[in-house]
Formats: C-alpha cells, sequence, structure tokens
C-alpha cells in the first residue's frame, strides 16, 4: 500500500512569538512615580518623574544612561544647586523580555542621591548619601 509524501512531511513547528524589549516603564513606590519612554513619538526618550513635592519632565540629553551586570542605570537630575551640590535620581531597569504579551509586571530600585559640594571644595569625608526606593509597576512594548 502506497503513502502520499504529503501524508509523511512532518507538520511545520510552530513558528516562536518574536522577542521584544519594552520601551515604557511606568513605576510607582515609596511615594515616587516614574515613568520612562526610551523614544517617543520625536524620537527621543523621554523621563517623568513626581514625589510629593515636585513633578519635573525630561528628555533628550537631561536622560543619562549605563548598561550594567545588573541592568540599566537611567538617571536625571532632579534638584541642582550650583554652589552646593545636586539630587539625583537613577532607575535601575532590568532586563526584561516580552515574548507573549506586551507587557510584564516589574520590580525594581529607584535611587535618590544627594551629591555635596561647596564653592570651597568637596565636603571632608563622604560626598554622596542614597536613599533607595521600592518600585514596582509595568514595562510596556508600545508603538510610537
Amino acid at each position: 500500500m502506497a503513502t502520499s509524501a504529503a501524508a509523511q512531511a512532518p507538520s511545520p513547528a510552530p513558528t516562536p512569538a518574536p522577542i521584544r524589549h519594552p520601551n515604557l516603564f511606568d513605576l510607582a513606590g515609596g511615594g515616587i512615580h516614574v515613568t520612562y519612554s526610551t523614544t517617543s513619538i520625536t524620537g527621543k526618550p523621554i523621563f517623568s518623574y513626581h514625589d510629593a513635592t515636585q513633578s519635573k519632565q525630561f528628555t533628550g540629553d537631561q536622560i543619562r544612561t549605563t548598561d550594567t551586570e545588573i541592568g540599566t542605570l537611567v538617571t536625571v537630575t532632579i534638584f541642582l544647586t550650583p554652589d552646593a551640590g545636586s539630587t539625583t535620581f537613577t532607575l535601575l531597569l532590568p532586563i526584561v523580555t516580552l515574548r507573549t504579551a506586551d507587557s510584564a509586571h516589574i520590580a525594581t530600585y529607584g535611587i535618590t542621591t544627594l551629591h555635596r559640594f561647596s564653592i570651597i571644595g568637596p565636603p571632608q569625608g563622604q560626598s554622596e548619601s542614597y536613599t533607595a526606593h521600592r518600585l514596582q509597576g509595568s514595562a510596556s512594548f508600545v508603538l510610537f
């Protein structure tokens, strides 16, 4: 008894879902809410920071990113006093892979850093102090 070639051909393997990485992060915790978009309709990144005393918007080169072994550090300057120092906020973004959905829940940290300085030079001892904030929310892939 002869069998047809079509009956013997294995069925094709299902195509795996494309791997995507998020480009929009919406996170909150400890009285802080941040939204970070790696791009926008203008092609530039956007970072929004809100706490109990201030709301700030940053775009383009006001946002500094550094890739590290533990994730991407996204830093903005939230307060600047030329003769006394500054305060920065750094968001630690973990690596997130999106396969079957356009978003995923994430938990991470934001770090507020007080940088001390004076017109007569750096202070004695430690120049920076840190406050870590536990943040959680969503990491999403969106089209701009």
